[in-house]
């Protein structure tokens, strides 16, 4: 394990909620599987205080990055059993397809956020879709396309399907993205734009 791994892992167990937070931004950024039982481990302490949800967006977020698809049960037992501000639901939804993606098991996850009806779930996980460029199956497409557009063409939902999408292929996603192109939404039409071009956006999650 590299050293900035054993100080942050460290540092995860800090009184400052800020400190811990610094510390899961350094992991996510290290992506070191052997922090994944740390963070687990830290995680299920942070979520006890909902005043520290910017922490806990940065653990669960590392968790995606650093876990273990044995982490998927808590996960997914978060989402079920316990409220939260948004942001968090974004890195849950993020931290889920991540790892289930290690085991090939991503299109179920896909499905299984979106069937939550959290719709900031469903926003996390295809952030993460658009982020691993994941190249999706034509039913999984027409699964989440069926999902977005039964939303306004307003709803920032429309964003990080438009930015997978330039991995997609078939009719339905080149209209899909030509619509989202003249859209309202100029960060919408911005990555749809370069989506239709065949390029992924630079984007980066917070």
């Amino acid at each position: 394990m590299a050293l900035d791994a054993v100080e942050a892992i460290r540092q995860l167990q800090d009184r400052s909620s800020a400190k811990r937070r610094s510390a899961a931004k350094r992991l996510r950024k290290l992506g070191d599987p052997s922090a994944g039982p740390a963070l687990l481990e830290a995680l299920k302490d942070e979520v006890r205080d909902s005043r520290t949800w910017e922490t806990q967006y940065q653990m669960t977020m590392a968790l995606g990055t650093c876990g273990s698809p044995s982490d998927l049960s808590y996960l997914r037992d978060l989402v079920l059993q316990r409220e939260t501000l948004h942001a968090v639901h974004t890195a849950r939804g993020d931290a889920i397809v991540r790892l289930s993606y290690i085991e090939h098991s991503h299109t179920e996850a896909i499905r299984w956020c979106l069937n939550t009806g959290n719709e900031t779930l469903a926003g996390g996980a295809l952030q993460a879709v658009a982020m691993l460029r994941l190249v999706l199956d034509q039913e999984t497409v027409t699964y989440v396309l069926d999902f977005i557009e039964a939303r306004s063409p307003l709803d920032g939902i429309y964003f990080w399907p438009a930015v997978a999408a330039a991995g997609w292929t078939g009719q339905r996603v080149h209209d899909f993205l030509t619509a989202c192109a003249a859209g309202p939404r100029s960060d919408v039409a911005e990555a749809a734009t370069i989506s239709l071009a065949g390029n992924y956006g630079t984007y980066r999650p917070l």
